[in-house]
């Protein structure tokens, strides 16, 4: 004789379903354990050469940093070439130096903006160049130092246009730089030299608007005379 089947009550359901999980979960492990086991060797090794890298380039940039406080002296001095030789007899390696060995590093890429700026005012704008426009940081005052180095770059071989843009762009990426207003000048000469009257117009009104007491302020108004002519 058939017996009436007892129903099983919501708890009761769900703990055969809990203990149903347990035992495919179990079952998974075991089926898996070694693949499991692989993968979290992997993201632990993973997770160990992470900290490894961050703490290895965070001894680099202090290295880096120290090697830059020792040359920057010679750099404030003008003594270019020197910069970017080092010293020798000393232990002031140059900025050369100091960006092959940390490029990457933050001090080694503020190096290699020294560096480009040694070969600018050497008159060495290819070498320059190079150096602006290989500069991976992310300070602004460096961001806006490399495009005003290439827009110097472009200038220097009679490409008026590109400097123009290069000269804008270093004036825009920070509006905290003392150097905006000599970017915007050097920007509007730039449009002059290319024949952009009006691009030329709008930046030199931009100082006036923006920066009434800078320097560059007091040569707006002549250059305003060629472009409204």
């Amino acid at each position: 004789m058939l017996t009436k089947k007892k129903k099983l009550s919501k708890k009761e359901i769900k703990e055969d379903k809990l203990v149903s999980f347990m035992v495919k979960a179990e079952s998974f492990y075991e089926d898996y354990r070694s693949k499991i086991l692989l993968y979290a060797g992997v993201l632990v090794a993973a997770v160990a050469l992470v900290y490894f890298y961050m703490n290895e380039q965070s001894v680099l940039n202090d290295e880096a940093g120290l090697e830059l406080s020792r040359v920057m002296q010679i750099f404030d001095s003008g003594s270019y070439l020197e910069a970017i030789e080092g010293r020798q007899g000393t232990n002031i390696i140059g900025l050369k130096r100091i960006v092959e060995e940390y490029g990457g590093t933050p001090n080694g890429e503020a190096a290699k903006i020294y560096l480009a700026n040694c070969y600018s005012y050497l008159g060495n704008y290819d070498e320059a160049f190079k150096y602006y426009d290989d500069y991976s940081g992310d300070v602004p005052v460096f961001k806006a130092s490399a495009d005003a180095g290439m827009a110097g770059y472009y200038s220097s071989k009679n490409e008026f246009i590109k400097a123009a843009d290069l000269y804008k762009k270093a004036a825009n990426v920070t509006q905290i730089n003392p150097q905006n207003p000599d970017y915007l000048l050097n920007g509007a000469i730039s449009f002059i030299k290319a024949g952009e009257k009006e691009e030329a117009k709008i930046l030199l009104e931009k100082i006036n608007e923006d920066y009434a007491n800078s320097e560059a302020k007091k040569q707006v108004e002549k250059y305003l005379a060629l472009v409204d002519n």
